[in-house]
């Protein structure tokens, strides 16, 4: 016997030749009523480990459920990926994403933290920016790939003069990433973290050098005329889902201890632009490159469909999405644990994991197919 659910598809797909067609004017007939964004830990993945409920998930998207319909916006085996994290480059994370989950995953449909800083590296193209975060020099690279042109770390800062924090000595692995540079002549502009910070000391002391000196590493007097130095975090999390038992502290949690450290030395914070979600700005770069999506796959630039946002944070996946006019649906598999209470933002819906999340989604957007 059918369910309610599952007749009022079956008949929204009869009515159109197995194909969803909206009533309201300008959608696509290949379009479908609702598009997913996922976040990815504690959604999809428990650190290295992809959670069981995950590939049922995805595998519903693409037709295998019972309403044998696919819920795909882009190409099948496209999933669109929305996280806060980062630490190598897009096309590195996913093909790793696609090898972890068995479904296709294309930069075209994955946005990490620091995605949104492609948008930037025209401004800084000719400048001398800092990049904090991940491995060696992995993000000096993927910076370099965005369009920025002069970029450095804070090992090559270590490597130019060891004294600048006397209580940690690089590994060969991080001399041989280091790039030889005089400091004390090469100006920097703009302090972006990309990613979570592996040494909070030397980076907290290198940031307030670079910031208090207005960009010379070591200057003892700044210049008043010098412009200040510009200051971006991409990820406001300030904890993220892993194997261990407890959530781990995220760059959300490093951004307060710099900034703690900042205000100690000065009397105030430092100002700053913050980027990720829940921010306006990335909730905005993620429809742009999903409308991109859809005219290159529908034909369709201003055609959008009921955008769900799956994650497990309420302060970053759900009040983003609730800001942004998407429904939101908070699984219970990664930062927010019920038993601690209420949500700090309410979501559309809650659901015991991805795949449940999923279900109840395609289940309320059937109900509202239109009889044309």
């Amino acid at each position: 016997m059918l369910s309610r659910t599952s007749r009022a598809l079956n008949g929204a797909r009869s009515r159109h030749g197995g194909r969803f067609l909206s009533c309201a004017r300008g959608r696509p007939e290949s379009l479908p009523p609702l598009g997913f964004a996922f976040d990815i830990d504690g959604v999809l993945l428990r650190g290295a480990n992809v959670l069981p409920e995950a590939k049922r998930a995805l595998s519903m998207l693409e037709g295998n459920n019972p309403f044998n319909t696919h819920f795909l916006m882009t190409r099948p085996r496209e999933p669109f990926q929305m996280t806060n994290g980062g630490g190598a480059s897009e096309e590195a994370r996913a093909k790793r994403l696609t090898e972890q989950l068995g479904h296709e995953i294309t930069t075209s449909n994955f946005m990490q933290a620091h995605t949104i800083l492609k948008s930037l590296a025209h401004e800084y193209a000719n400048q001398s920016v800092l990049v904090l975060g991940g491995r060696r020099g992995v993000l000096r690279k993927v910076a370099e790939s965005y369009g920025f042109q002069h970029v450095y770390t804070t090992l090559d800062i270590k490597a130019w003069d060891s004294h600048v924090w006397p209580f940690y000595d690089l590994t060969p692995e991080e001399r041989a990433s280091a790039r030889p540079v005089d400091f004390s002549k090469t100006p920097i502009s703009a302090i972006f973290v990309f990613h979570d910070p592996r040494n909070w000391a030397l980076d907290i002391q290198i940031m307030t050098d670079v910031i208090m000196s207005r960009g010379i590493v070591g200057r003892s007097h700044p210049v008043n005329c010098a412009p200040p130095v510009q200051l971006v975090f991409c990820n406001p999390d300030l904890q993220w889902r892993s194997e261990f038992p407890r959530p781990r502290l995220g760059q959300g949690a490093f951004r307060e201890a710099f900034q703690a450290v900042f205000k100690a030395l000065t009397g105030a914070p430092y100002p700053h632009v913050q980027y990720g979600k829940p921010t306006t700005p990335t909730y905005e770069f993620a429809e742009k490159m999903l409308r991109s999506r859809i005219m290159e796959i529908h034909g369709a630039a201003d055609a959008q469909p009921n955008l769900y946002m799956v994650g497990d944070n309420p302060e970053s996946d759900i009040a983003g999405a609730n800001a942004a006019g998407w429904s939101s649906i908070l699984v219970h598999t990664g930062v927010y644990d019920p038993e601690s209470g209420d949500p700090s933002h309410l979501p559309t819906h809650q659901a015991e994991n991805v795949e449940a999340a999923v279900r109840w989604a395609i289940e309320r957007e059937v109900e509202r197919v239109p009889q044309c």
